[in-house]
């Protein structure tokens, strides 16, 4: 019979034990969570709504996305991702699908949430940070925005509810 450790059993039991990231094992679990009402206008093309800042050194784990019918038909689509945001308000986009791209799941209600932080990422990149998501070559300090844009337009108003769960050192 075969057995496989992965990167932090493997560590555990070297001789002598290599420290993991705490990102990987023992870091401190946080989360973001939060409603934000959207008006109709709120969702056409190109439109963006921040859910949450995430330091930049975290680790996210899990991105949940809960939604009234957003779409009276079937345009809507949207792209989670990473932006910056400077101390006036401006957002800027760095990477507008870092998590989801063009998901459909706001053309009708969910109410037990759709995970979204590995739609458009690939699995084996659990654990790495934000800053990395973004696809930045060193981490700049500070926060990112996890944001919503809607990259087909709905025509419906209603609530969007996130619960974004991530690691810190």
């Amino acid at each position: 019979m075969a057995n496989v450790n992965s990167t932090e059993v493997s560590n555990f039991v070297a001789d002598p034990p290599v420290m993991n990231s705490a990102r990987n094992a023992g870091g401190v679990m946080r989360i973001a969570a939060g409603t934000v009402a959207a008006a109709a206008g709120d969702l056409s093309a190109g439109d963006t709504i921040m859910l949450a800042l995430v330091p930049s050194n975290a680790a996210i784990v899990s991105i949940k996305i809960f939604n009234d019918d957003l779409d009276s038909g079937s345009t809507h689509t949207m792209h989670i991702g990473l932006y910056t945001v400077d101390d006036v308000g401006a957002v800027t986009v760095v990477d507008v699908d870092a998590y989801a791209s063009a998901t459909t799941d706001c053309r009708a209600a969910v109410t037990t949430g759709t995970e979204v932080a590995f739609e458009a990422r690939n699995i084996n990149t659990m654990g790495q940070r934000v800053w990395e998501d973004a696809g930045v070559s060193s981490d700049p300090g500070g926060y990112y925005a996890v944001g919503f844009e809607s990259e087909a337009a709905g025509d419906t108003a209603g609530d969007i509810s996130y619960l974004i769960t991530y690691v810190v050192d």
